[in-house]
C-alpha cells in the first residue's frame, strides 16, 4: 500500500512538503487514544530490548538525528515501534536553516540529498518540548528513550563554538536521556573542522562537563580517513564519553544509479540512504576495533532491512538507527524491522 502510495502521490510533492506531511500523520499515532491501540500492534518483543548509555532501549533500531528537529514527533515515533528518538540538531540559537529548495530525492538510489542546515526552534523551545513530554508520560516518554543532537549555531564563529555547544548542552542535558554532539554535518560553514582532535579534544570536555551524568556521545562523518577515525573514537574513550555515532551524511557522490543531471540539480548538501551503507559498516567496523566492549556504538547510514540491522548489531554496534529509508518505506517501517529482528534465531 504504502509502495504505491509514494510512487503514485509523495514523490510528486516537495521532498521537505512531503515530510511535514508525514510527520503530521506521526504525531496523531501518537496521541490518545490512538497511540495505545498503535502500541499494540507495534510494540517490539521484549527479547530486543538493549541496555546501554543508563537505560533499557525497547529495540536497538531508532530513529536518526534529523528526522524530527524539535521534538514534536517523539510520541507518534515510540508509538510507531522505535526504540529511541535522536532529537535535533539543536542550536543555541533558533535558526531558519538554508534557503528552500534544500531536500531533494535520488528515487533509484534510495537515496537523498539534504542541505537544511540545522534548521529549528532552538534548544530553549526543545527543552520546554521534552520537559512537556516527560511530564505527560512514563519514563522515556511511554517507552523510546530520547537523545538530543545538538550542533553549532549558524552566526556563531567557528572560534567560539564551545560556548555554543555548552549554552545547549546546559539546557537539554537535563532533560535527554543522552545527548550528542554533531562536529560533522556538511551542511554549516566550517564545522567539520572541528573533528580535527585538536580543536575537538577541549570541546567536548567542556560540554562534558556541561551535561553532568547525562551521557555525552560525539557523531562523526563518514568521509574522514581511517586514521582519523581511529583517533577520533579513542579521543571519545579517553575524555570519558558514554559512545559515538557513526555516521553522519557523506558529501560523496560516487557509483549513483541516478542520472547525472538529476544529483547535479540536487546540488551540494549530505547524501544519506543506501549508498552509505558500505562506508558506514567499514566505519562501524574501524569504531569497534579501538573502543572498549561497553563503549556504546550507534550505527548509522544505509540501514533499511532487518537483515542490515542484524549486520550491524554482529558487526559490533550497540544500537542502530535509521533516517532516510523512512521516506521510501513508511510509517510501518519500524515494525517491519523489529519483527524481523524477532524472527533471527540469533537474537541480540
Amino acid at each position: 500500500m504504502y509502495p504505491l502510495l509514494f510512487r503514485h502521490v509523495l514523490s510528486r510533492f516537495d521532498a521537505e512538503f512531503a515530510h511535514h506531511l508525514g510527520m503530521a500523520v506521526i504525531r496523531v499515532a501518537g496521541v490518545w487514544p490512538i497511540a495505545p491501540v498503535v502500541r499494540r500492534l507495534t510494540r517490539p518483543a521484549p527479547e530486543l530490548a538493549v541496555e546501554t548509555l543508563g537505560h533499557v532501549f525497547p529495540s536497538p533500531f531508532g530513529v536518526a538525528a534529523g528526522f524530527d528537529k524539535n521534538a514534536v514527533g517523539v510520541r507518534g515515533l515510540d508509538a510507531l515501534g522505535f526504540g529511541h528518538v535522536e532529537i535535533g540538531t539543536v542550536t543555541a540559537i533558533p535558526q531558519d536553516g538554508n534557503p528552500k529548495p534544500r531536500l531533494f530525492r535520488l528515487i533509484a538510489d534510495r537515496a537523498v540529498v539534504n542541505r537544511m542546515g540545522f534548521n529549528n526552534r532552538g534548544a530553549e523551545a526543545a527543552a520546554r518540548r521534552l520537559a512537556r513530554l516527560r511530564r505527560g508520560a512514563a519514563p522515556g516518554y511511554g517507552g523510546a528513550v530520547v537523545g538530543a543532537n545538538i550542533g553549532k549555531s549558524r552566526v556563531v564563529d567557528v572560534a567560539d563554538a564551545t560556548a555554543d555547544y555548552v549554552e545547549s548542552a546546559s539546557m537539554l542535558a537535563p532533560l535527554a536521556d543522552y545527548l550528542a554532539v554533531n562536529v560533522s554535518s556538511p551542511n554549516t560553514p566550517g564545522l567539520r573542522g572541528l573533528q580535527a582532535v585538536e580543536t575537538l579534544a577541549p570541546l567536548l570536555r567542556a560540554v562534558r562537563e556541561a551535561s553532568g551524568a547525562t551521557p555525552l556521545l560525539v557523531k562523526i562523518a563518514p568521509d574522514l580517513p581511517d586514521d582519523e577515525i581511529e583517533a577520533i573514537a579513542r579521543l571519545a574513550v579517553a575524555e570519558g564519553l558514554a559512545g559515538l555515532i557513526a555516521t553522519n551524511t557523506t558529501t560523496g557522490r560516487e557509483g549513483l544509479r541516478t542520472e547525472d543531471a538529476t544529483v547535479a540539480a540536487a546540488g551540494a548538501g549530505g547524501l544519506s540512504g543506501a549508498p552509505l551503507k558500505a562506508r558506514s559498516l567499514e566505519v562501524l567496523r574501524i569504531v569497534r576495533s579501538v573502543v572498549p566492549e561497553e563503549f556504546c556504538v550507534i550505527s548509522v547510514g544505509g540501514v533499511e532491512t532487518a537483515d542490515e540491522v542484524r549486520e550491524r548489531l554482529d558487526a559490533g554496534a550497540t544500537l542502530v538507527q535509521g533516517y532516510t529509508a523512512f521516506l521510501y518505506r513508511g510509517p510501518l517501517w519500524a515494525r517491519e524491522v523489529n519483527r524481523g529482528l524477532e524472527r533471527q534465531p540469533s537474537g541480540l
